[in-house]
């Protein structure tokens, strides 16, 4: 008899994400998730410090001393969406103004906030038979506000085993 599965696996497309489309003054009625995204790659770069004690013996010890959290997202420009309207725009701006607030809903249910930095890096293009382009990366502004999921995932979509 087959073992049942222990856990639940969600499509990607159950990740929900929302910009502030009026920057980091933007109330809940004014964050929009861009229309067409495609892909997005989450990444936390750790910042190790690291030593060669004498009583480590010639071994190394190390220490996280920090973090940053960015994300890259890819998707198409969908001209007339108020999202992504919005960060197509920042593309020419600099500063305060490429800054937003960010909140990402993980299929867990589990959710993380932060102000962020978006850095419009191909605002159009590719081949002439193609859809029109939008890629942008986001770079959380200091310390992520992160909410653990409640016990049973929120997540919704076809259950997968392994």
């Amino acid at each position: 008899m087959p073992e049942a599965a222990k856990g639940k696996v969600y499509p990607v497309h159950n990740n929900k994400f929302k910009f502030g489309i009026e920057g980091t003054s933007s109330s809940e009625d004014k964050m929009a998730m861009p229309a067409d995204l495609e892909n997005f790659a989450p990444a936390i770069d750790g910042t190790v410090e690291e030593w060669y004690a004498m009583d480590a013996e010639g071994w190394a010890k190390a220490a996280m001393t920090g973090k940053k959290l960015s994300f890259s997202f890819k998707g198409k420009r969908s001209v007339g969406d108020p999202g992504n309207d919005y960060i197509a725009g920042l593309a020419w701006k600099f500063g305060q103004d490429v800054m937003t607030k960010f909140e990402w809903e993980m299929v867990s249910g589990a959710k993380l906030a932060c102000d962020a930095v978006v850095n419009v890096t191909t605002p159009g293009g590719g081949d002439t038979t193609n859809l029109d382009t939008l890629e942008f990366e986001v770079v959380c502004y200091g310390k992520p506000t992160f909410t653990p999921a409640p016990s049973e995932p929120s997540g919704t979509g076809q259950q997968g085993t392994s």
